[in-house]
């Protein structure tokens, strides 16, 4: 911001006060409001005009040069603070806290009064506009207490739009897979968390991070005691962590809204322990809520989400991105979706009433904060009176499984007075209310007697001055005379030019008052129409003021039934779940798993379910399903290991994703795409699949894989489930063939986890002789007259080569090219036959894990060099050479 004005230089009052207000938001964009307009100057001028792609435009000097300055509409403000948002800005709302005529009683050059009312920014959103109907809008706060080896860190998060507040411990190891499902808009971190700050910093796509200082927990404990009472903080007091997480975030909140109430419910604490684990690169390589590209269509969650209401699609997200690891609670949701499977004409009933309704969480939390209006009146309404019926609905089932039970309890609860305000809204505004109270004309006729006789006479005054109208024109014999309005005048007398001198003679003089001559026109006022116009605008002001108080006490009507809306809020989101979930496997023949407490993994018939959505919508094709068996506790028929190989284009990379995709949708609540699945539960799923760099940190493609695969090795444990995809092939061959090998390794005789391991590296196949849980498999393809057709299915064994040259002359490599590879492939065949066997014999004498020992095997360097030596093949001069190396190497021995 340009500095603060030299002792000489005195700015105007306005600019004063524009700098004085400016100085306590320095990181922030100032929307100062003057009149219809929110002004911008200096350097937020420039950088507002940058992002919004506004004129820059200059007002007055200071400090003898030109003020930059921009500006937006502030009727059309939300869409210009939408972008300005998710450009990473923070706007503050200066707004004018007096009329200009009240300025003016303090002196001609009183500037009014502005103060900041609000402060925007990423995570503390709650209007529709700048919002995601279906997604959530998190701001997160991290606490990192203890010490670095022992580290006590705990993450809060919110949503102020639904007043959702959750508190999870947390830890260095997991922080980014759980921000990664969270994907919060805003995330705080204390300014002395320097190990957090790289960890997110180092994130793939980290969130925007919001600096602030480091609270005590007293000093949270008492933010939350002032907001929740003893009650709603008592599970979190005995955990210093949890409390200054939450604490962090509640004083955040309310240092942005200031003087606004908040709508959030007590926080709640989450386990991790209760929820399958999935990292933030298995996420992003499953492409589980985005692709890669960060684009939602294509995504596993477009791929399932059928339910009809936003609050439904918020929920269907967050539990595809944090499945369950608990079976009864995971039971209980399947069979809500199996009950709903089978009750078709149910489920039709269900689904058509909920898309009727609104977003009631959202609706609730702008009233409360005192920035909602007759719209979200009236949709409460509709969404209390919609819970009703869908509570009678689901009353007339017989033996409801225990889920939905707990649905239409809640949407059953306190019915006498929910149905009671229900009502009242419905009787008391029109079917289409505008946006903001202070415009009117939201309160039916006849709801309030008071208002009637006000509107009354307002709209009797109109016909009255209709009629004056008619009376003027006949006793001036000016037909073309009209009553007007304005914002200026007022209503006033308008007649045309040519007429104007003829009102300003007498005898018409001593009735018209001339106001105002126009180039066309002349406007004058009369005693009885300024006696009109105050009626009129007395009668509007009282009906404005009482629709104003009835607006207030149906708000207020509400907000004392906050609790039981919020319950029919959540229990209509869980509702539209389990009936989309329902409606899913009827319409695409998925069929519910079978869970278990043990380690086995066995899918009959799976498929993909992003895959097989593609290639019905685009061509109705098939997608031919295959088989996996997997068991951890590797029984004598089931591998815990297996070992793909084939071709590239063959389906290798489908394979793994779809068992990983069975796993999340299995543990979620959802029935799957397969013909039958035994699933052991799994704590966590970990993905190393596709290629990709961040040289924005300046990691290679290889050296992503390798972060990836460390995180994998050191992080599974014998209950997760691993897929991995070409481990080692972005270096050298050795190199890499020696990587994937100790890694197969590794995962079989160290970790023992459930493990899909797609490779090239034919040698690895050989390890299936050495390690009993280990099997090989292989993708099918034919040959057909010279060419490679790729059968997509999953046989036993290993490939019996990759058909690589066949892959580039389906994508096109020119002939020569390919013949040529042929060629050179043949040579290298030749050559390397002899050798490869010695190979891998030298490599199946290696120790397992389990027989190595902690220090490594000393060589002894004359012997191998003496191994390697030829006689026969030196010459005189080499032979010499040889001489000084073997005394030098005896030497060190020595």
């Amino acid at each position: 911001m340009t500095a603060s004005p030299a002792p000489d230089t005195k700015p105007t009052p306005m600019m004063a006060q524009y700098l004085d207000i400016k100085a306590g938001y320095p990181d922030a964009l100032l929307f100062y409001r003057m009149g219809d307009f929110y002004e911008l100057f200096f350097d937020d001028a420039v950088a507002a005009a940058a992002a919004l792609d506004i004129t820059l435009t200059h007002r007055g000097k200071h400090l003898g040069e030109a003020v930059p300055m921009c500006g937006v509409p502030f009727h059309a403000s939300e869409s210009y603070l939408q972008r300005l948002i998710r450009a990473g800005f923070k706007v503050a709302i200066c707004e004018q806290m007096e009329e200009p005529s009240e300025a003016k009683k303090r002196g001609s050059k009183a500037v009014v009064r502005r103060d900041v009312v609000r402060l925007v920014t990423a995570g503390t959103l709650s209007e529709d506009a700048l919002l995601e109907a279906r997604r959530n809008n998190f701001l997160a706060s991290l606490s990192c207490l203890g010490t670095d080896k022992q580290p006590d860190w705990a993450l809060a998060w919110l949503d102020m739009s639904t007043g959702e507040f959750f508190v999870c411990p947390t830890s260095p190891e997991n922080l980014t897979a759980l921000l990664a499902r969270l994907a919060p808009g805003e995330l705080l971190l204390p300014d002395n968390a320097v190990a957090a700050w790289r960890l997110v910093e180092d994130m793939s796509d980290p969130p925007s991070i919001g600096k602030i200082p480091a609270m005590e927990s007293k000093a949270a404990i008492d933010v939350l005691m002032q907001e929740f009472g003893s009650d709603g903080v008592a599970a979190l007091k005995e955990t210093r962590s949890l409390c200054v997480a939450a604490g962090q975030a509640l004083a955040y909140v309310r240092a942005t809204q200031f003087d606004s109430t908040l709508c959030l419910r007590a926080p709640m604490s989450q386990q991790g322990d209760k929820l399958m684990g999935i990292d933030a690169a298995s996420l992003a390589n499953l492409e589980v809520l985005r692709t890669q590209s960060g684009e939602t269509q294509g995504s596993l969650l477009a791929a399932i989400d059928l339910t009809v209401t936003a609050a439904g699609g918020r929920a269907m997200a967050s539990r595809l991105a944090a499945p369950l690891a608990a079976r009864p609670a995971i039971e209980a949701r399947l069979d809500a979706v199996g009950f709903l499977s089978a009750e078709t004409a149910l489920r039709a009933a269900v689904r058509a009433t909920l898309k009727a309704l609104p977003d009631m969480a959202r609706a609730l939390t702008r009233l409360a904060m005192e920035r909602g209006g007759p719209r979200d009146c009236l949709a409460l309404g509709q969404g209390l009176i919609g819970a009703a019926q869908l509570a009678e609905k689901l009353a007339t089932q017989n033996a409801l499984p225990m889920a939905l039970g707990e649905v239409a309890q809640a949407l059953s609860g306190e019915a006498d007075k929910v149905l009671v305000l229900a009502e009242t809204l419905d009787c008391a505004l029109v079917a289409q209310p505008p946006l903001l109270a202070r415009d009117g004309g939201f309160v039916v006729d006849g709801y309030d007697a008071a208002l009637d006789a006000a509107r009354g006479l307002r709209d009797e005054s109109r016909r009255v001055i209709a009629g004056l109208q008619n009376r003027y024109a006949e006793e001036t014999g000016i037909k073309a005379l009209k009553i007007k309005y304005n914002g200026v005048l007022g209503y006033h007398i308008d007649v045309p030019a040519a007429h104007g001198d003829t009102l300003m003679r007498p005898p018409f003089s001593d009735i018209f008052i001339h106001r105002q001559t126009l180039a066309n026109a002349v406007r004058f006022s009369t005693q009885d129409l300024a006696e009109l116009a105050g009626e009129i605008s007395r009668a509007g002001e009282t009906a404005l003021a009482l629709e104003g108080q009835i607006f207030e006490r149906l708000r207020a009507s509400i907000l004392d039934l906050r609790t039981e809306i919020e319950m029919r809020a959540e229990a209509l989101a869980s509702l539209d779940v389990a009936a989309a979930l329902a409606e899913l496997a009827e319409q695409r023949n998925w069929h519910r798993p079978t869970l278990f407490d043990d380690t086995r993994f066995h899918i009959e018939a799976g498929r993909h379910p992003v895959v097989e959505a593609a290639l019905r919508a685009d061509a109705n094709k098939p997608f031919i399903a295959n088989d996996c068996a997997l068991d951890g506790a590797h029984k004598a028929s089931t591998p815990r290991l297996t070992l793909l190989t084939g071709p590239n284009m063959a389906g290798k990379s489908t394979f793994l994703r779809q068992n990983a995709l069975l796993a999340i949708l299995a543990q979620m609540g959802s029935f799957v795409p397969a013909a039958r699945a035994e699933i052991g539960l799994v704590d966590r799923v970990f993905s190393r699949v596709g290629a990709a760099d961040d040289l924005a940190r300046g990691r290679s493609t290889f050296m992503v894989e390798m972060v990836e695969t460390a995180t994998i090795l050191q992080q599974a444990s014998p209950r997760s489930l691993v897929i991995l995809d070409e481990i080692g092939r972005g270096t050298a061959t050795f190199d890499g063939l020696s990587i994937a090998w100790a890694c197969v390794e590794y995962l079989h005789d160290i970790t023992g986890c459930r493990t899909l391991f797609a490779t090239h590296y034919h040698e690895l196949t050989a390890l299936a002789a050495r390690l009993d849980g280990l099997s090989n498999a292989s993708m099918r393809v034919r040959e057909h007259e010279g060419k490679l057709v790729f059968l997509h299915e999953v046989g036993k064994g290993a490939a019996d080569r990759s058909y690589g040259i066949h892959v580039a002359e389906l994508a096109g490599l020119p002939a020569q090219v390919t013949q040529r590879a042929r060629h050179v492939l043949q040579q290298l065949e030749e050559n390397d036959a002899a050798t490869k066997a010695d190979s891998v014999a030298a490599l199946d004498g290696l120790p397992l894990f389990a027989e190595q020992v902690v220090a490594p095997k000393k060589t002894d360097a004359l012997a191998d060099a003496l191994a390697s030596l030829d006689p026969d093949r030196l010459s005189p001069r080499e032979a010499l050479d040889w001489l000084y190396r073997l005394q030098a190497l005896s030497d060190k021995q020595d």
